[in-house]
């Protein structure tokens, strides 16, 4: 019984040096190497930047929030956004400010952010037609 402790004991601290120093090492060495790196084209950008990708993406937001949020309502757009993202893979993330003109009260204006993906990838063809992007999300807008 006394020995079957010890050899247990002996094989963890075998099996636990084994994965630090042999299969641990293997695992860097992989995931350090490009081979699970998908290359799309479209590479993210940490910082706000204006393109004609992020442009579009501000152009099919608004023209969303025009058409779908409350279409009984006047939506005048800023003419750029504050902010936009390049999130990868054809992903953007646009701020901006609208103005809301319902009939029955005084304009205001609302901030927003805006979480769209243009669904063609790199076939760029259709980035007028709001039916190639899809909204993953449209926040700053709930109290209308």
């Amino acid at each position: 019984m006394k020995n079957k402790l010890w050899l247990l004991i002996i094989g963890i601290i075998v099996l636990l040096a084994f994965q630090a120093k042999v299969l641990m090492p293997l695992i860097y060495d992989l995931v350090a190497t490009d081979i699970f790196m998908e290359d799309n084209g479209d590479d993210p950008n940490r910082f706000s930047a204006s393109t004609a990708m992020t442009d579009n993406a501000f152009q099919q937001c608004n023209k969303y929030i025009a058409t779908k949020i409350h279409p009984d309502y006047t939506f005048v757009p800023s003419a750029q956004a504050l902010n936009s993202f390049g999130l990868g893979s054809f992903e953007y993330l646009i701020n901006a400010t609208i103005d809301v003109q319902p009939a029955d009260r005084a304009s205001y204006t609302r901030t927003y952010a805006c979480r769209i993906k243009y669904d063609d990838q790199d076939d760029v063809s259709g980035v007028n037609d709001l039916d190639n992007w899809s909204i993953s999300g449209i926040s700053g807008l709930d109290d209308l």
